[in-house]
């Protein structure tokens, strides 16, 4: 079994061997296989539970990953914020002197729970503009509300790329 120490250059990797083979659409596909197959908790949790599951998953998930994140829910509002101030995965490549990650290494994070929230009647919001120091921002809203903060999607946050997205899944 690999370590999660070996795990995220490996994934890292793996996103470069895509997109060297196949191009940039090959590594959406399968951040598009992943949220598929493997986020169905969050799925089932923000459906039972509303704007509240998205605070019940990122709690229980950043805690196993031993993030060092802050988290806001306004229920009324329908707004959830969650900070990450510290990634464990992208604070661990950062830490390798001998490895350069993938890119955009920070992308599947938006690919992965956009694909899940979106569907469900929600805008997610990614600010990736502190990747460099293995911080991020994410504001997940009931689509129609207004947007978090002043700002929060000025070129920092990806809305859909035309040909990259695939259908959602029903």
């Amino acid at each position: 079994m690999i370590s999660c120490t070996e795990f995220i250059p490996a994934y890292s990797d793996l996103f470069r061997f895509l997109e060297k083979r196949d191009g940039k659409e090959s590594v959406i596909r399968f951040w598009h296989y992943l949220s598929d197959y493997f986020l169905g908790n969050l799925q089932e949790t923000v459906k039972k539970e509303g704007i509240q599951g998205c605070w019940t998953y990122w709690s229980r998930t950043l805690s196993e990953e031993a993030a060092d994140f802050k988290m806001e829910l306004d229920t009324q509002k329908g707004i959830f914020k969650g900070v990450l101030r510290r990634c464990p995965s992208k604070g661990r490549l950062l830490k390798l002197k001998h490895f350069k990650a993938y890119p955009d290494y920070c992308g599947h994070c938006d690919v992965l729970y956009r694909r899940v929230l979106e569907p469900l009647g929600y805008d997610f919001y990614l600010d990736m503009s502190e990747c460099d120091r293995a911080t991020c921002r994410f504001y997940i809203l009931r689509k129609g509300d207004r947007k978090p903060g002043p700002k929060p999607d000025v070129g920092t946050s990806r809305k859909k790329k035309p040909g990259v997205r695939t259908k959602p899944r029903a």
